[in-house]
């Protein structure tokens, strides 16, 4: 797959033992099961991966693992977000050299307060685009704290050209992606849903050309996508009813743990655990989870029996 990527690009788990160690054969085994769900690339190290509970090391490990793996089946899109403008742009290299065909990054933040203003924003993702040479996905989460305006965005891609992607997870999402394309022209390249996939009609309606959901159920996900892609919106629309409740139990009241979860059940992976101070599901809210998984047996259930 080359450019533009689109499709669906979900977010891989970082898998841990029962003790927190890194589990290097699980991240192994939860690579083959994405690219067995047909997902149209991978990114690893973001947010539902818990990078921000990972050592720089670690980060590292699960890169090279990961590329290695995946060994070209999929594109994989490396999450490089630091704050300090040098770090994130050693990491960019580093993931650019090791084989990555596309970055994730968040704006510059540290907390709630320490933001960049517009200038210093575009200042950080050119160094870091001089740095790797590879496109970038500009991630505008609530998480980051840092309002993004379509404005802004369109001058980010035009005096970076790198920045070629967005992945919109803020409220009225479906809104500024149509206001981002409407405005931005050829400097949006790849519009893209977010979170879960929880707005997913409304924002393919306003002319996403992807999603980077979690690895739970992309290839549930996925024929959504193609029917809508081929005009088929009735189709698109009576396969996304089908997969909406467990989208929104994924997204209202499991989070990152959802993917393992259900990855630990179907025997793809042999622990769900998530680094404290995360905690897991409570035994009621898991339960819940899988029962509307086996509804619709997704291929994680049943990947590793």
């Amino acid at each position: 797959m080359t450019e533009p990527y689109k499709g669906i690009l979900p977010i891989a788990p970082t898998i841990f033992h029962d003790n927190g160690d890194l589990d290097l054969e699980g991240n192994r085994r939860v690579m083959d099961l994405m690219v067995d769900q047909g997902v149209d690339g991978i990114c690893i190290l973001a947010n539902f991966s818990e990078q921000f509970l990972l050592t720089d090391a670690e980060r590292e490990q699960v890169m090279h693992l990961s590329l290695e793996q995946v060994a070209g089946r999929v594109p994989v899109i490396v999450t490089t977000s630091h704050f300090s403008t040098r770090i994130a742009a050693q990491r960019a290299k580093a993931a650019a050299d090791a084989g990555a065909k596309m970055l994730m990054m968040m704006p510059p933040y540290h907390g709630a307060l320490l933001k960049a203003d517009e200038q210093g924003m575009v200042e950080h993702f050119k160094q870091v685009a001089d740095a790797c040479g590879i496109p970038i996905i500009l991630q505008d989460a609530p998480l980051s704290g840092v309002t993004l305006t379509v404005p802004f965005m369109i001058r980010l891609a035009k005096e970076v050209p790198l920045v070629r992607y967005f992945k919109i997870e803020v409220p009225g999402t479906a809104n500024k992606l149509r206001a981002l394309i409407e405005a931005g022209g050829d400097a949006v390249v790849g519009p893209f849903d977010g979170e879960e996939a929880i707005t997913l009609m409304a924002d393919l309606d306003a002319g996403a050309t992807g999603t980077m959901t979690s690895a739970m159920i992309p290839d549930l996900i996925k024929p959504i996508l193609a029917a809508h892609a081929a005009g088929d919106r009735k189709q698109a629309a009576a396969l996304y009813a089908k997969v909406l409740p467990i989208i929104n139990y994924e997204n209202r009241q499991c989070g990152l743990r959802s993917a393992k979860a259900v990855m630990k059940e179907g025997g793809v992976i042999r622990s769900e655990a998530v680094r404290h101070p995360l905690t897991p599901l409570h035994p009621k809210t898991r339960e819940g989870l899988i029962e509307l998984a086996r509804e619709l047996d997704p291929l994680a259930l049943r990947w590793g029996k």
